[in-house]
């Protein structure tokens, strides 16, 4: 039997705030970008009675290649790991760890030691139990090398060990203090899968065919065309901050993947699909004009998009040549160009829904005399033919290696042409996934691109510590490869402490040295844009992604 015990969650409505002007320039207005669904933990589409039945179509971008949560960074997962598993805690809509697969727990006053105490009942879809004895396995899973984790295992590192104390009952030692630890577990990437598939299974059949205990049950799984997933019938065990309990509403999802922005939009708006992921912003306005449709805007916890300097080689090795770049490049007409009013310029190095997000910081602004001046003082007087910038001879050239995708971003075009202002030459190179990712752990590009979304403020230690450049042994996410020993220490300080106060002290003072390090330049906040069937309704916004939670989404008939 399923109960609707509400139709609403509560709402943490994410404040916006004022912008802070950048150098010379001004902010964009919070207006001109669309405020009215950035809330994580809002239902959207509530009200009505719940029907049973029925199929959700829903097409997404890029197919991640493996659908076992520990061994992806793909953010599919954002949404998978919340069709097809279950995590020990889930952040209610305030953004705080709460219970789920755990019921509740004690923490050690060293900050070492988490005793769960873990809910009983709860089976995977094969019909292992859930209990202490599987959580140890999906650790051991995550952190094993032959997953090869890009981010599960990343994120508890820390993990020293675990002790069972009885069935349901698991002490968990670090092997140091870890603030993040509780929140890291509500993500997707570290959704518990069966300890019976993972002891059964290569790593390869784990990843076409992860088990978990979820609301749904894969199905099947074709790679580059889609995955189906039905409801697991007696399914009782959701968060209980989400008012719902009971198995899904839905018989099934069917997923496909649909790489071309256009085909994706028109075929939302034809009803193939009842749900698509990242709307392209340009068809945002289309959207929210349509009766038929319903349209989600929701911020990100983490990194905004940002374009990164690799400051271990020449140029960006040089703080002047990263500062003028910067100087010549008009992040607000980006913003403006790109985002179609559905984005909104980012002002430090986390998204402004980020805990301990400091709105004080100051980004360098656009201004071409300042960049000129550097560019000067640096060395680089001389001009060639067309105009660019020279020194003893030789070009200032910049490489910049990105994706071959179905639709490139005209961001990098943009970019390109601003820089060319002030005489710095940037050849872009589109490559093929694979290659990139090589050239990215290798260390072999002057410019990147991307967001990185996590829920928690511990992003700029991912993003920006020593410890997390790429290097043989780890697949570090360090791509500006900066590297400071101030910044290191308050970074570190704050995977430590629990105290609020020194959080929000050391938080600010590491982004504020980020500006000073210019390890590169937030562009917009990361925002996640979706649309769905105005007959699809209690879709949730999930509070650690800001993506939609369809357990208890229903369809009209």
């Amino acid at each position: 039997m399923r109960f609707h015990l509400s139709t609403r969650l509560l709402a943490a409505t994410v404040a916006i705030g004022a912008l802070t002007a950048c150098g010379s320039a001004g902010g964009i207005s919070p207006a001109s970008a669309d405020a009215s669904s950035r809330t994580a933990g809002a239902v959207l589409n509530g009200g009505g009675s719940p029907v049973d039945g029925g199929i959700l179509h829903l097409s997404m971008s890029a197919d991640p290649l493996c659908l076992d949560p520990h061994a992806i960074s793909s953010d599919v997962e954002q949404i998978f790991g919340r069709i097809l598993t279950d995590n020990l805690v889930y952040l209610d809509a305030g953004g705080n760890p709460g219970p789920w697969l755990a019921e509740k727990w004690d923490i050690s006053a060293d900050g070492k030691v988490y005793t769960f105490h873990l809910r009983k009942g709860v089976t995977f879809s094969d019909g292992a139990v859930f209990d202490a004895a599987a959580v140890v396995a999906n650790f051991a899973h995550m952190l094993d090398p032959d997953t090869r984790s890009p981010l599960a295992g990343p994120y508890i590192a820390p993990y020293e060990g675990s002790r069972i104390v009885d069935p349901y009952t698991l002490e968990v030692t670090l092997k140091q203090p870890y603030t993040p630890f509780l929140d890291v577990l509500a993500q997707g990437w570290l959704g518990l899968l069966s300890p019976k598939a993972i002891k059964e299974s290569t790593p390869a059949q784990l990843c076409e065919k992860p088990v978990g205990s979820g609301p749904f049950v894969l199905t099947g799984y074709t790679k580059t065309q889609g995955a189906t997933f039905v409801r697991r019938e007696g399914y009782d065990w959701a968060p209980p901050q989400l008012g719902y309990s009971g198995a899904a509403h839905l018989d099934g999802i069917d997923v496909s993947w649909v790489g071309q922005d256009a085909v994706r939009f028109n075929s939302l708006v034809s009803n193939q699909y009842q749900a698509t992921g990242y709307v392209p912003a340009q068809n945002a306005a289309a959207v929210k004009t349509n009766p038929n449709l319903v349209y989600s805007n929701v911020n990100r916890i983490g990194l905004p998009y940002t374009i990164e300097f690799n400051t271990s080689r020449a140029p960006f090795d040089d703080l002047a040549i990263r500062q003028a770049f910067v100087s010549a490049v008009d992040r607000e007409a980006l913003v403006k160009t790109v985002g179609f009013g559905e984005r909104q310029l980012a002002t430090s190095f986390v998204d402004r829904v980020t805990k301990y997000y400091d709105p004080a910081v100051k980004l360098r602004g656009h201004d071409l005399k300042v960049a000129n001046e550097l560019l000067d003082k640096a060395g680089w007087t001389g001009r060639d033919a067309e105009g660019y910038r020279t020194k003893d001879g030789k070009p200032l050239l910049v490489q910049w290696p990105v994706a071959q995708t179905a639709t490139i971003s005209p961001i990098f075009d943009l970019v390109q042409a601003q820089v060319k202002a002030v005489g710095i030459k940037v050849d872009i190179e589109l490559l093929p996934s694979a290659q990139l990712t090589t050239r990215r752990y290798g260390g072999d590009y002057d410019l990147s691109a991307g967001v990185w979304h996590t829920n928690t403020p511990d992003v700029l230690y991912i993003k920006y510590a020593t410890f997390s450049i790429p290097n043989a042994t780890r697949l570090g996410q360090n791509t500006s490869r900066i590297s400071d020993a101030q910044l290191d220490g308050w970074l570190e300080e704050a995977r430590r402490t629990g105290d609020r106060a020194k959080l929000t002290d050391l938080y600010a003072k590491s982004q504020q040295r980020l500006a000073e390090l210019v390890p590169g330049f937030p562009v917009y906040d990361n925002s996640v844009l979706w649309a769905f069937s105005a007959k699809l309704h209690d879709v949730v916004v999930d509070t650690s992604h800001g993506t939609p939670y369809f357990g208890y989404a229903w369809l009209e008939k």
